[in-house]
């Protein structure tokens, strides 16, 4: 029962310091020159900017251009309720007035348009934390990965053994020719001094390379 009292206690004031101001503005919206409908809507225009100013103020405390529109739109609700306090003679109103409630309607669109075209801060999900916990109680273990199996390395080639020298067929050798080749080769080791070679035996011989390489062999 007590909080719904001091609930309505709470909109009662707020509406009467609402209607306190409501007047205020147009008095003074009034006496600046702006008759009829004119005047009336000033002060919805202030209300209204005063309150869009606040709540992006609400959802973005950082945000410098609602703190800044929010003081405009107060310095204007505040000084019209003190300007017809009986500080200022609402019968001769100054120029510097008539001029800044003749630009106000300027100002407050550009302030309200500002205000509604802002973004707007992103916020994370309540359960943004939770997402990003673990499960108690569940510990996640993960299998350690596993190098991958490499074929098994191939053995150094051995070096082959070398190729045996062909082993030429034996030839026979007929004595005579044998004896003929022995006289050609020394003779030919008493003009140069040096052993006959087998090409040179086998030119003048006159014999296939196979029977000249056999004479060779046994003349050494």
């Amino acid at each position: 029962m007590s909080r719904t009292l001091r609930l309505d206690a709470v909109l009662i004031q707020a509406v009467i310091a609402g209607a306190l101001s409501f007047a205020h503005l147009h008095d003074l919206a009034a006496a600046a020159g702006q008759d009829g409908w004119k005047a009336w809507a000033y002060p919805v225009s202030v209300d209204l900017l005063l309150v869009a100013a606040w709540r992006r103020m609400r959802a973005d405390e950082e945000n410098r251009d609602a703190w800044l529109w929010f003081a405009i739109a107060l310095i204007a609700s505040l000084g019209a309720n003190i300007a017809t306090a009986g500080l200022l003679d609402l019968n001769n109103v100054p120029p510097w007035l008539r001029i800044l409630v003749a630009g106000w309607p300027a100002l407050a669109f550009l302030g309200g348009t500002l205000l509604a075209h802002s973004p707007a801060p992103l916020q994370e999900p309540e359960n943004a934390d939770k997402l990003h916990e673990p499960a108690p109680g569940v510990t996640v273990e993960r299998a350690p990965k596993l190098a991958p199996e490499l074929p098994p390395a191939e053995p150094d080639p051995q070096p082959s053994p070398p190729a045996p020298a062909p082993i030429a067929p034996a030839v026979p050798v007929p004595p005579a020719l044998l004896d003929h080749a022995r006289k050609i080769a020394d003779a030919h080791h008493a003009q140069t001094g040096a052993p006959i070679d087998t090409a040179t035996l086998r030119s003048r011989l006159g014999i296939p390379p196979a029977l000249a390489d056999a004479i060779a062999t046994q003349l050494t």
